[in-house]
């Protein structure tokens, strides 16, 4: 190693080229990388999609997904499996655990869904299928004054077929309408009297609207094609299909007995924009695509068509990469304000040249991990800038370090070169010890599950990447310019100098204040403190312990707060209205609208109070989604985050909107949702079992537990009262005239569900042809009594004849967890700041026992926010045991002791000190982030403690006494030492003392690091010399016990040892 430095030191030429080629390769790396708003991440889902029209989430259930699920059961790889059966459709959703292929897993699903020997007939292709990643760019909608839907969806296709034709834009959805259809709408009348059934017209058009070839005919001279070409794509071509025809030679053709028409499904499905019936077009991004350049190309399309246009108007309605580029941008203003802050710091307390060179580092590391990011999938997004933020300070320790020590050796007397040569080699092993440490830490990243664990996998690679090229920075390129810097050099006094020796003149002066301030810390706070520590242990590590003590008791009583997760600043509003099922939609579409009007008053209260004078409006636009007849949605879409006040946060406005509200009688469920809950709802518990009357009372008592907490809002389940049913059985006088229950409901299903006689492709939508009764045949019960059954025989019976009903309420859907019946009962936090511990403490330790107690076949499983953590957790001990043995290992063989890396790792639990208040100091609850923070923080502060123990063990071998080493080492390393800690700290001050809302999901982590490193560097200089005396006095001791004779305390320590034995070797 020697001789390599001393070659780049000797050749500096080879550095510059070290250096053009970084700048160079790194520029163009950072402008291939993408933009996303979150890191890129593979999806761990893998769906297996069910449509069986007319079947009943009972039917889905027992007939296809309980044995699909059997067969799921024991693969190796899937994490659990869940799914829900509902009317006409059903979802089975795997979940893949980390570090699985996903398309090897594919395809053991696939296999697995193969090897059900059957399933119920009618039932539709499954489809299994792994979730592709997509990111939500941007959406508008398409609307315009008096225009019928059905053009809004014309018109809505020609936009998606343009966009689709931008490059870099694939993703489009279209969505606002139901689909469309082709009804041939019968009714009783002319099934009588042409004597016909459903099927027999389903039948006939299905035989005849088709296109088929029938194969060639060779002649000499050419080839024919045999081809039946009668497909028909709408309504009014099927009219003159013949449905049946006589001997006689009448014909019955199908306008005879049917109304055929082209029209939406019954199903409602309608967007409202500003309260303008629209047509909504989502673009979302993949993992090959940039999110800002994908969003500035639609934004330009929208804006020319606008300009093209008068009757339809294009409005935006979320637009991504605003709120990208602001809190990119935010992040960015910090990096720089730290950036500076480190180069205002080095240049105070280090020589002005020797702090230029050290921080000239900081470019050329950044732009040395731009040159491999892209490689790691690293994309422009918030967590890669946060980790840009976070290694800020720490890519100047190894320079600080390795430039404080070629001063000193220079100091000495020694020519710059050999000053450079020397003082590089003495703190390679600390240097390089100290970045594997904070890389290993780092890497514990990687491994961790949980969507926040896949997000910070991507801060884990930027501070890996750039924390390995300041390495090669700060060992080749930092010596050879040292060595030939004027920083090396002694001042000459000149006559007339130019203005850079004039500015460098001037911060020499400010040198001397920093060095007398330095040496004012050093030798009248530092020397005297550290004096009365080594004089007084057991009270100064009583002090240290009851800090300790008095943090976690602080903790438990509540004083310092705790969450699972931090808030999300949100900019949308979204409001979910489910009423009961076969509510008429007229009632659910007079709830949700008057919830929009009271939004309207909200807008205004709040425009008024905090944007009076800007000419802005909160609220930038609502849309209203009806789902179905008894679901909807209102979405609120407010200013951008960085163009509002910060006292108006999205629960602000929802609380405030609950409130005009006010209770909505007769509502399944009504939630006022903020967004910004990481990982789920807060408060998440699955109540499990297959007794379906114990889980449905078990759920009612914990709603109405819940419901009673006054922190706590928008208690619901996923389990509410299904459609009323109206259940038929036969009469035996049915059975006497050949009929069977069967038989009957496959009529009853054709009249009133339909028959599906066709289904083919019309451009870009699939068309479905329906045959059944006209909707004025099928409005009442007594359309279904008065229905004619028709008997084996041929004779027609009403079906009040030969059934009765009754009239109950079903499932509207049946949810599985790992197997058994599942309802999950969740909520929100009223104040996303609230602690949601000791809510699901009290839960586990109080709710469910009692509950449990009445209905012992119930178990519980804690989802959203309490699953994301128990798999952090998880992972977090399975990887985080090795990752600390290999920091041990790494920090052990540097020094080739056993003590001194346990030494240094018992520092870590003391500075958890600081980071708890640190917290509460600055008003943010500890939460998941601040485990991560304190993860990071491992690696960071052994860097110090590396560095003053490799001085005390070279103070040893320089045949200093061990309290003079000791005393030694933390005066000669007390610079250093506060300087990185300084700098660690300055990177993330800005972000700190940010107050932007934007910024607030990322404090807890910066909180971390940041109090935690200032309060470790009094450990690293008090704590840390108190253990080294103290592991001296147990060794001396042992070995007094063990042969009896006076022993030193220099002898007993290992740099002493290795110093003998290579002097008898």
């Amino acid at each position: 190693m020697r001789k390599l430095i001393a070659y780049f030191i000797r050749y500096h030429v080879a550095v510059n080229i070290f250096i053009i080629g970084f700048v160079l390769f790194g520029i163009i790396g950072l402008l291939s990388l993408k933009s996303s708003f979150f890191p890129l991440v593979d999806s761990k889902i893998i769906t297996v999609s069910i449509a069986y029209p007319g079947a009943s989430p009972q039917e889905i259930e027992e007939g296809i997904v309980l044995q699909i699920e059997d067969n799921l059961k024991g693969l190796k790889g899937v994490d659990r499996v869940t799914s829900v059966s509902r009317e006409n459709s059903g979802t089975i959703t795997v979940e893949i655990q980390k570090g699985e292929n996903i398309d090897f897993m594919l395809l053991e699903v696939k296999n697995a869904v193969d090897r059900v020997p059957s399933f119920p007939t009618g039932m539709e292709p499954l489809i299994v299928a792994k979730n592709e990643e997509v990111r939500e760019t941007i959406s508008f909608a398409v609307n315009g004054k008096g225009i019928p839907l059905a053009t809004l969806k014309q018109i809505g296709r020609q936009i998606e077929n343009e966009l689709r034709a931008i490059e870099g834009i694939s993703q489009v959805e279209l969505t606002g309408f139901p689909d469309e259809e082709i009804e041939i709408a019968v009714n009783e009348i002319n099934l009588l009297a042409y004597n016909l059934t459903f099927d027999e017209v389903a039948q006939a058009v299905s035989q005849s609207n088709i296109l088929v070839t029938g194969g060639n005919i060779k002649t000499d001279a050419e080839e024919y094609l045999i081809r039946a070409n009668n497909r028909n794509y709408y309504g009014d071509e099927l009219s003159n299909v013949v449905i049946k025809a006589s001997n006689d030679g009448k014909t019955i053709r199908l306008k005879d007995v049917a109304i055929v028409r082209d029209r939406f499904s019954e199903i409602p499905n309608a967007t409202y924009f500003n309260q303008e019936l629209a047509v909504d077009i989502s673009i979302t991004s993949t993992n090959n695509e940039d999110l800002a350049s994908s969003a500035e190309k639609v934004n330009q399309y929208v804006e020319d068509y606008n300009q093209k246009n008068n009757n339809v108007h294009l409005d935006v309605v979320r637009d991504r990469s605003v709120t990208l580029n602001q809190r990119t941008q935010l992040l960015t203003e910090n990096a720089i304000m730290g950036m500076l802050l480190v180069l205002i710091f080095l240049s105070l307390f280090l020589n002005t040249r020797l702090a230029f060179w050290v921080a000239f580092g900081l470019p050329i590391s950044f732009l040395g991990m731009f040159v491999f990011a892209g490689q790691f999938d690293v994309t422009i997004n918030i967590f890669s800038l946060f980790g840009m933020i976070i290694v800020l300070g720490i890519l100047v320790d190894d320079g600080i370090v390795i430039g404080e020590n070629i001063y000193q050796h220079y100091e000495k007397g020694k020519t710059p070169i050999q000053a450079a040569i020397d003082g590089t080699m003495e703190v390679i092993p600390p240097v390089v010890s100290a970045i594997i440490t904070t890389i290993l830490a780092f890497s514990l990243f990687f491994f961790l599950e949980s969507r926040i664990g896949e997000f910070f996998g991507e801060v884990a690679v930027i501070v890996i990447l750039t924390l390995a090229i300041s390495l090669i920075e700060a060992l080749i390129i930092l010596p050879a310019h040292l060595a030939h810097s004027k920083a090396l050099h002694k001042s000459t006094v000149v006559e007339n100098p130019s203005k850079i020796k004039q500015f460098f003149a001037k911060m020499r002066e400010i040198n001397k204040l920093g060095d007398r301030f330095m040496v004012f810390l050093r030798d009248k706070v530092y020397s005297p403190t550290i004096s009365f520590v080594l004089k007084f242990k057991m009270l100064s590590l009583g002090i240290f312990v009851a800090l300790l003590v008095l943090t976690f008791g602080s903790v438990g009583g509540g004083i310092i707060g705790m969450t699972l997760f931090p808030s999300i600043a949100s900019d949308t509003v979204s409001i979910e209205l489910e009423m009961p099922n076969g509510t008429n939609v007229k009632v659910t579409d007079s709830i949700i609208s008057m919830i929009e009007d009271k939004s309207f008053i909200v807008n205004k209260e709040f425009t008024e109070e905090y944007l009076e004078g800007t000419g802005k409006k909160l609220f930038e636009n609502t849309i209203l989604t009806l789902n179905s007849s008894s679901s909807a949605t209102l979405r609120i879409n407010l200013l951008p985050g960085e163009e509002r006040p910060d006292v108006i946060s999205s629960s602000l406005v929802a609380n405030r909107l609950r409130e005009l509200v006010g209770p909505v009688i007769g509502t399944e469920r009504l939630i006022f949702g903020s967004g910004g809950n990481f990982g789920g709802n807060p408060v998440s518990v699955s109540l499990l079992s297959n007794n379906i009357d114990e889980l449905k009372a078990a759920k009612l008592e914990l709603k109405s537990i819940l419901e009673t907490n006054p922190l706590l809002k928008d208690v619901s389940d996923n389990d509410p009262a299904g459609i009323k049913e109206i259940r038929l059985e036969l009469k035996e006088s049915a059975y006497l005239l050949g009929l069977d229950l069967r038989t009957v409901m496959n009529q009853v299903r054709s009249g009133f569900f339909g028959v599906q006689a066709q289904r083919f492709q019309r451009g870009q939508d699939e068309i479905r042809v329906w045959v059944r009764y006209d909707r004025s045949n099928r409005e009442s019960i007594n359309d279904l009594d008065d229905m004619r059954i028709v008997a084996p025989s041929g004779e027609r019976v009403t079906l009040k004849d030969i059934a009765v009903y009754t009239i109950e309420r079903g499932d509207v859907a049946i949810n599985h967890l790992d197997g058994q019946r599942e309802i999950q009962v969740s909520a929100d936090l009223k104040n996303p700041s609230t602690s949601v511990t000791d809510i699901l403490d009290d839960i586990q330790a109080t709710i469910l026992p009692k509950i449990q107690s009445k209905y012992p076949t119930i178990s519980a499983s804690f989802e959203g926010q309490n699953r994301e953590k128990t798999k952090l957790s998880r992972s977090l001990k399975s990887a985080g045991i090795p990752i600390l043995l290999l920091i041990y290992i790494t920090i052990a063989f540097t020094f080739r002791s056993y003590s001194q890396p346990l030494l240094l790792i018992l520092l870590v639990p003391f500075s958890l000190t600081a980071v708890g208040w640190g917290h509460w100091l600055l008003g943010f609850p500890v939460n998941i982030l601040s485990l991560l923070g304190i993860i990071a923080l491992v690696g960071i502060m052994v860097n110090d403690g590396l560095v003053l123990i490799g001085k005390f063990n070279s103070n040893l071998k320089a045949g200093m006494l061990f309290d003079d080493a000791l005393m030694d080492a933390g005066k000669s390393r007390f610079r250093a030492i506060f300087l990185t800690s300084l700098t660690t700290i300055a990177g993330l001050a800005p972000l700190l003392l940010e107050k932007s809302r934007q910024a607030q999901f990322l404090k807890p982590m910066a909180i971390s690091v940041s109090f935690g490193i200032a309060y470790a560097t009094i450990l690293t200089l008090l704590l840390l010399p108190l253990f080294l005396s103290f592991s001296n006095s147990i060794k001396k001791n042992t070995k007094w016990l063990a042969t009896g004779k006076k022993v030193t305390k220099e002898e007993v320590e290992r740099a002493i040892k290795e110093q003998k034995e290579e002097h008898e070797s």
